[in-house]
């Protein structure tokens, strides 16, 4: 005998537990979100990763767990550049609203409302500056400190001084390396600081040069500083930075221990391919962020692939 467990139509089963609904959250908090994360500059997360290049150029993470201790400094950085992002997006707004490609940002187009940009731009730079407390290292608290102050005053005031304001850039991406460098313990040579702070410099001419190609009258209305620049001005200190750049590395090479010396030698060979092809790359007139050509070429990702490779061979063979 089977028993029929349907229920009869109209029967009444007495009170049930509720089903809890999936919670979605409404399109304009997703939209928001998404608007947040943009104003961060996604593709530009990877320049924090330079916390990385002390202790990959010493072949020492400096002290115990150190890698958990650079993953804060990264961590500190990422937050501090997205604060920077989001006053400098509030700053520039009207600017970037006559950008044929800055129009779309976020705060720009409208999506994300000023007041909350800076709201996430204060909550940001107090956890940059936290990370450094957290783990009891005041030098990355100073450096990290030092990056928001000098971006903030950039974004307020010395963009629009010439020169003054490439400098500020390519300090950007020193002050990262020195962040990695405190929170790790490991100390810097004067070779490799050279090198570093020479790269940083050829990234900003090289950004301000592509701007200056690809915008011609407008860019000098998007940014007041680029009244004093000039496109044949601009290739030559390229060029010279990138042949310093290239001169001190082999500096850094020909000072290294008779076991690592000939690999760092030679892995001098792609960083001035990649160069070369950094300039021929940043010849052509396109509105592309300047990264994106150290990213996502696939030529010169191979470059890089190859330099990495030499590199690391050096600093560990025996």
């Amino acid at each position: 005998m089977t028993i029929d467990n349907a229920l009869a139509p109209g029967e009444n089963t007495g009170p049930q537990e509720p089903v809890a609904a999936p919670v979605a959250l409404p399109a304009s908090t997703v939209r928001w979100l998404r608007a947040a994360l943009r104003t961060t500059r996604p593709r530009q997360w990877p320049k924090n990763l330079l916390v990385f290049a002390a202790p990959l150029a010493a072949a020492s993470l400096g002290r115990n767990d150190g890698f958990g201790y650079a993953l804060v400094a990264m961590f500190a950085f990422a937050c501090a550049s997205a604060a920077v992002y989001f006053i400098n997006d509030v700053v520039d707004v009207e600017r970037d609203r006559r950008h044929p490609v800055k129009r779309n940002r976020p705060i720009a187009s409208g999506i994300l409302p000023e007041r909350h940009a800076v709201v996430l731009a204060v909550v940001a730079a107090a956890v940059a500056v936290s990370a450094g407390v957290v783990i009891r290292e005041p030098l990355l608290v100073a450096w990290a400190s030092l990056y928001l102050c000098s971006s903030f005053l950039y974004s307020f005031k010395l963009k629009h001084v010439p020169f003054v304001e490439m400098l500020l850039v390519a300090s950007g991406f020193l002050l990262r390396v020195l962040g990695g460098a405190a929170a790790t313990h490991v100390r810097l040579s004067i070779w490799f600081l050279l090198v570093c702070s020479l790269g940083a410099l050829g990234v900003a001419v090289a950004k301000r040069y592509t701007e200056l190609t690809s915008l011609g009258e407008e860019a000098v209305r998007h940014r007041p500083a680029m009244r004093l620049y000039r496109p044949g001005m601009l290739r030559v200190v390229q060029l010279l930075v990138g042949v310093g750049m290239l001169a001190t590395y082999l500096m850094w090479a020909a000072s290294e221990t008779p076991p690592a010396k000939p690999w760092h030698l030679l892995s001098a060979l792609p960083l001035a391919a990649a160069l070369v092809r950094f300039g021929a790359l940043t010849a052509r007139r396109s509105v592309r962020p300047v990264e994106d050509l150290i990213m996502r070429d696939a030529i010169m990702l191979c470059f890089e692939a190859a330099w990495l490779v030499l590199f690391c061979v050096g600093l560990y063979v025996e």
